[in-house]
């Protein structure tokens, strides 16, 4: 027997007639590229939509054509995220921090028919100009109506084209499983690899970030996407922000320390998302020109490990809950999350503060489990670590372009390459990245554990660990410290002598293997770069 419910797609263009209809007021406020702030609304946003999906379709895009965007944070922007995927095309975000060789490689691979890039990005996309397809059209988002002069060929500024505009043809019919988005992943260990997202998983992502129990974006938040838009749909946060009707502050090019803080007061911001090195800056220019920030309810750690001693001092100093988020560009991207409290302890309790740099629970929707070399599933006891595997219906199930992968297994689940344990309760601590892990005379070290430990030092700013190869050890840690002051930095000894205290004498670093540097690499989405840092260490 069959239940007798309406078969409604879930699509994105149900999010925006939502965001028209019933949010039509709330404002959405960007940055622009001379620091000054726009404000539009949903409304006002969505009716420009309407105008760019008919300025797309006679530019010839056509349902399945992938348009890319090479852009930061701003209303621009947003609004091609809807326009795109309501025509039924794809909307590739290409990240703006890719090497040329790179950003040439991803914008070929996924057969981009129009590019629309922000005024300040052009130059990085005239690096890679030459290894483009010929045929690609450009389209300029600038401030000022200047683009057509920005010096890409056949360009059109985005302005002007959009007040050509012819009105849209009529509505194109959406299923909920073709396409809508496209992301690459970062590129890490080896060539980049394409996630196609679907509007069903896109929608369902969107339902799944408005949860109490995940990101509990709300109507009532004023959300800062800190996260950039050109990587794996700031979150999600976008679309979710439209749906649930929350007021929007995109922060533009404006990323330091000083413009985000000065944004989270002048906006009176609720809610902020971004990964750990971000909020590090925040943090400094906090203490050095205090400000009211009184207005955040969350702040969402995610995108990489997040130091115990970070949390804590936005908890003891400003009184900021904090919220960690897990995820890949292949989860869409969330999938666990842990908040202040949710262990069920005070949100002051040391315990908890412990608790809060992993990942807890999966977010409602996501399953998870660990299984070992041998693809045998591990138990749930909080001590056996094993590879982490996720599925759910905003997990990918394989790469765009690519028939088959190691990581999309026959069994149906992700296998994220994090090393991972899982307690009882079913909260997920991340051990490490199987290829950060440092095997020494056959046991492993959790370079992880050492940053963590290493950044609870009073005068460490940064910490990164990498393995180097040893005769005797096979392999020993490597630790790189930015100071907290360069001109007072800690001795290399007295660094390991901190460790010592938390970790047996095999684990540590020998005090030769202690580096002070001015700054630690990262990749273009703001995790530490441990792939160059070990490149450094085998060149010398």
């Amino acid at each position: 027997m069959h239940g007798r419910m309406m078969e409604q797609p879930l699509t994105l263009d149900a999010i925006l007639r939502r965001a028209r209809t019933v949010f039509g007021d709330r404002e959405v406020v960007s940055r622009r590229a001379d620091g000054a702030l726009h404000r539009t609304t949903y409304g006002q946003l969505a009716a420009r939509v309407d105008r760019l999906m008919g300025a797309l379709q006679a530019l010839g895009v056509r349902p399945g054509d992938r348009v890319a965007t090479f852009a930061w944070n701003g209303h621009r922007h947003l609004e091609l995220y809807f326009a795109v995927p309501c025509l039924g095309a794809v909307l590739h975000t290409v990240n703006v921090r890719l090497a040329p060789e790179q950003i040439a490689y991803i914008v070929q691979h996924a057969g981009d028919a129009v590019l629309c890039v922000d005024r300040a990005l052009v130059p990085a996309l005239l690096a890679a100009a030459p290894r483009l397809p010929a045929g690609l059209r450009y389209v300029v988002l600038d401030d000022d109506g200047r683009g057509a002069d920005a010096g890409l060929p056949g360009a059109l500024d985005y302005e002007a084209w959009l007040a050509q505009a012819p009105p849209p043809a009529a509505a194109v019919p959406l299923d909920e499983h073709q396409a809508a988005g496209l992301c690459y992943t970062s590129g890490t260990t080896g060539e980049p690899k394409g996630v196609l997202y679907s509007h069903r998983s896109t929608v369902l992502h969107a339902f799944g970030c408005g949860m109490v129990d995940s990101l509990g974006v709300a109507q009532r938040d004023t959300v800062l996407p800190v996260v950039p838009m050109f990587h794996v749909n700031a979150w999600g946060l976008p679309y979710a922000a439209a749906l649930v009707g929350a007021r929007l502050v995109l922060p533009g090019a404006h990323l330091g320390g000083d413009a985000l803080a000065g944004l989270i007061e002048a906006e009176r911001v609720t809610f902020a998302a971004g990964v750990p090195t971000v909020w590090n800056l925040v943090l400094q220019s906090l203490r050095r020109h205090p400000r009211d920030v009184s207005s955040l309810r969350r702040l969402v750690f995610g995108g990489a490990p997040t130091p115990r001693a970070l949390v804590e001092q936005w908890q003891h100093e400003f009184g900021v809950p904090v919220t960690h988020a897990w995820g890949m560009t292949e989860t869409s991207p969330v999938g666990a999350c842990t908040h202040a409290g949710s262990t069920g302890l005070a949100p002051d309790d040391p315990a908890d503060i412990t608790l809060r740099g992993r990942p807890g629970r999966p977010v409602p929707g996501l399953e998870a489990r660990i299984v070992g070399d041998d693809g045998r599933e591990l138990p749930w006891d909080g001590q056996t670590a094993g590879e982490l595997c996720v599925r759910g219906p905003w997990v990918a199930s394989g790469y765009f372009g690519h028939a088959t992968h190691e990581a999309f297994p026959a069994d149906g689940w992700f296998r994220t390459g994090d090393v991972a344990t899982i307690d009882p309760g079913g909260a997920i601590a991340i051990t490490d990245r199987k290829k950060d892990l440092i095997k020494s005379r056959g046991e492993w070290i959790s370079s992880t554990a050492l940053e963590n430990a290493a950044l609870l030092h009073p005068g460490v700013l940064e910490a990164a660990v990498v393995a180097r190869p040893d005769p005797l050890r096979d392999e020993a840690p490597v630790l790189f410290v930015v100071p907290r002051d360069a001109a007072a930095p800690p001795p290399p000894a007295d660094l390991v002598a901190h460790l010592a205290a938390s970790f047996p004498r095999w684990q540590l670093p020998r005090r030769e293997d202690v580096r002070l540097v001015d700054a630690i690499p990262k990749t273009s989405v703001g995790k530490i770069d441990k792939k160059l840092l070990r490149r450094r260490l085998r060149d010398g």
